[in-house]
């Protein structure tokens, strides 16, 4: 696959492609060449991106990691093609993306790439979106798991989600028959019990949440407001804006002293969800 080709498939926004042309002619493949294959292996992903961020020390809006990034990706298309896994769902993973760019955008007013810390996994085909959700090798207790992540325009309806996690089960086994594992896992604010008495009874989020036990919280998290609410954490409570209900329901608990956090959950009756 052509660098091009991928940017098209991603549909990457033009004024994104404009610097990763600038970026390209700058960027010294025989200082990153190595770290960029590295990044597509589960085993030296991270500290492939760690030495990369430690080499772009001055990086205006991070666009040079955010080319190596896609540089990866654009390699890991023949690891999905010699394991025959679909096309669509690497276009899916990879979307991840422009989906942040665009939320990045949201949050902040201005297009910049702030997700490198996150994206290697896509890169290093740690995660896969396989419908609505995006799915990632983990561990539990010393136990293989597959942790579940919830990308903002993941679709929660009961149908929409029992697909997803029936796809994935048929993903693993027909790709990934070597990784066993018993349990799906999640770590959300999306989980977090403070979020329940703000939610009606056919709330999609509610359902979502009593698909799982709650484990632990962290009250403290505040990745929530970026999600909920598209604005920076340190925002004034105050200034939140209230265009749906449980905006409006969550910054009334914030300005109350309240706070909503995170949740690490384990699905229940794993192999039940699946029938």
């Amino acid at each position: 696959m052509e660098i091009y080709e991928l940017y098209r498939l991603l549909e990457l926004p033009a004024e994104i492609i404009e610097k990763l042309d600038y970026v390209s002619e700058k960027t010294d493949i025989a200082k990153t060449g190595l770290y960029i294959e590295q990044m597509t292996h589960m085993e030296t992903a991270a500290k492939a991106y760690k030495y990369l961020k430690a080499l772009f020390k001055e990086d205006e809006d991070n666009i040079k990691m955010l080319y190596c990034q896609l540089e990866g990706a654009r390699q890991a298309y023949d690891k999905y093609e010699e394991k025959h896994i679909p096309r669509d769902i690497y276009i899916s993973t990879m979307k991840c993306f422009t989906r942040f760019l665009n939320e990045c955008k949201e949050t902040n007013g201005r297009m910049f790439f702030d997700r490198g810390w996150w994206t290697y996994r896509q890169v290093s085909m740690s995660i896969f979106r396989i419908g609505e959700l995006e799915y990632e090798f983990n561990e539990y207790e010393g136990e293989n798991t597959v942790s579940i992540h919830i990308p903002s325009d993941a679709d929660l309806s009961k149908d929409a989600v029992d697909h997803s996690l029936k796809s994935a089960d048929k993903f693993f086994k027909e790709y990934y028959d070597g990784y066993k594992y018993k349990k799906y896992t999640c770590f959300s604010w999306l989980l977090s019990p403070q979020l329940k008495p703000l939610l009606s009874e056919s709330s999609n989020i509610k359902a979502f949440q009593e698909r799982f036990d709650i484990i632990r919280e962290n009250k403290e998290d505040k990745e929530y407001i970026e999600w909920l609410f598209q604005a920076p954490v340190n925002t004034d409570y105050i200034k939140l804006p209230e265009k749906t209900s449980l905006q409006r329901r969550v910054k009334e608990l914030l300005l109350n002293g309240g706070a909503v956090g995170m949740a690490y959950g384990i699905m229940k009756d794993y192999n039940n969800c699946l029938q």
